[in-house]
């Protein structure tokens, strides 16, 4: 099968696209979701997210396989639609794009939960409609621009990371002037699994939130400029992500505080650095997590817009949306995105501090979608070809172990009631989209 692209510029550097392969997921996830795992698991949340990243880390080499064979910025959705059938492709082309503007507008409502650290009394309506011009702005210049500023985004957030972990260290481990922390915090309060196996289980699915932004990567496989190499490099950099920026991080975290102290709407890094002593650093955490929102959110805007088009290309969408700018940009499509992320501008107006939690339980769900849709996209394409460059491993065990988990997730999301809204929305949500997809013509290129 041939699969290609015209119209978008390649001008994703490799080291650009490692970044954002860093980069992508290191935002409200991790900064702020991930205090509601830490209460569902205790420390042993450190073995859900070791779950949900071996996970994650075979779904990336799935896509990355199939990407670099096949570097479309449709990506999954293309895969979806060349390997199952192009009502899947269908469904995973808008459930992506459905994704990226729920996340735009998660992050947008965060946005505001952060700048309450120095500006309690701002409105959460005009931090998110600041933060909206400011990203739409960005991305409307050029892929260079926006590839630039990516990179040096996520830098910034892997860094402050990487300083946060080695503080940790010194303080657990008591180098200076401080005296040891020691392991305490994971052996008292009811020990390193104070909620037994069901904790662990539980704390999955709030897992599988933050690691959602990573899928992000195989968009911009349409732009990258040397594909063969750059997206093998990216993928790879997953295993590394997973071990050093969340376990590291999050072991940081239960390492440092009570387990049983964490607020669901505090960020658990600040509350840590406050908690021993560190204010100066909790402040400069803070403006790390403003630029880990304003990154995430600025990937998703330019990830959806990619994608609104490749479904457009393929007759999936409003023919408008396919057209691009002479800079190689979806320009109508990013407009289109931004106008609907900005619906979350009037619901913090009228519902500040209620809607995070719903926007979250509506990821997970939409999430697993694009997950599935990889996956048997995967195992289709074995059938017909291989990939001698970057081979994915263990097919089709994987896949297997992958479709096994995303039903556990489901599952889970039904006996959990903060998660049932989510599940709700993920299977009326097929249900149109299965509905719609059997009115579409079938995939053509523009």
């Amino acid at each position: 099968m041939s699969l290609t692209d015209q119209g978008l510029k390649r001008g994703v550097k490799s080291r650009q696209l490692m970044m954002i392969a860093f980069g992508s997921s290191i935002g409200t996830g991790l900064f702020l979701g991930s205090a509601g795992s830490i209460q569902y698991a205790g420390p042993a949340v450190l073995i859900s997210f070791a779950i949900v990243g071996a996970i994650v880390y075979l779904l990336m080499r799935m896509l990355g396989e199939m990407a670099v064979e096949h570097p479309v910025s449709g990506s999954f959705a293309a895969y979806s639609r060349e390997y199952i059938s192009p009502a899947a492709g269908f469904i995973t082309g808008w459930n992506w794009w459905f994704t990226t503007v729920v996340v735009g507008m998660l992050e947008l409502t965060a946005m505001g939960t952060f700048m309450d650290y120095w500006f309690p009394g701002l409105p959460h309506w005009l931090t998110a409609l600041i933060t909206l011009l400011l990203v739409v702005g960005l991305n409307l210049l050029n892929v260079r621009v926006f590839a630039e500023t990516e990179y040096w985004l996520s830098l910034v957030k892997v860094v402050a990371l990487v300083l946060m972990i080695v503080l940790g260290f010194v303080l657990v481990v008591g180098i200076g002037p401080e005296p040891a922390i020691g392991l305490a915090n994971i052996t008292e309060h009811g020990g390193f699994m104070p909620n037994g196996v069901t904790g662990v289980l539980f704390a999955l699915v709030a897992v599988t939130f933050t690691f959602g932004g990573i899928m992000s990567v195989g968009t911009a496989a349409g732009e990258a400029d040397n594909p063969t190499t750059a997206i093998p490099r990216a993928v790879k950099s997953v295993v590394w992500r997973i071990l050093v920026f969340y376990l590291g991080g999050i072991g940081t975290i239960v390492l440092l505080a009570p387990w049983n102290e964490q607020e669901s709407n505090v960020s658990p890094f600040i509350r840590v650095l406050t908690g021993v002593g560190f204010g100066p650093a909790a402040t400069a955490l803070n403006v790390v997590i403003v630029v880990a929102v304003f990154s995430v959110l600025n990937t998703m805007t330019y990830s959806g817009a990619r994608m609104l088009r490749d479904l457009a290309r393929n007759g999936q969408a409003p023919r408008a949306f396919a057209a691009t700018s002479a800079k190689g940009l979806p320009t109508r499509a990013l407009l289109f995105d931004a106008a609907l992320m900005g619906i979350v501008v009037i619901l913090n107006y009228f519902f500040e501090g209620k809607i995070f939690a719903a926007l979250l339980a509506i990821i997970v769900g939409t999430e697993l979608i694009t997950w599935a849709g990889i996956c048997i996209s995967h195992l289709n394409f074995r059938k017909h070809e291989t990939s001698e460059t970057f081979p994915a491993p263990f097919y089709p065990v994987a896949n297997w172990v992958c479709i096994a988990f995303f039903a556990t997730v489901l599952v889970l999301m039904g006996i959990l009631p903060e998660y049932r809204l989510g599940l709700a929305t993920l299977t009326g949500w097929i249900i149109v989209l299965g509905l719609i997809s059997l009115t579409t013509p079938r995939s053509r290129h523009a």
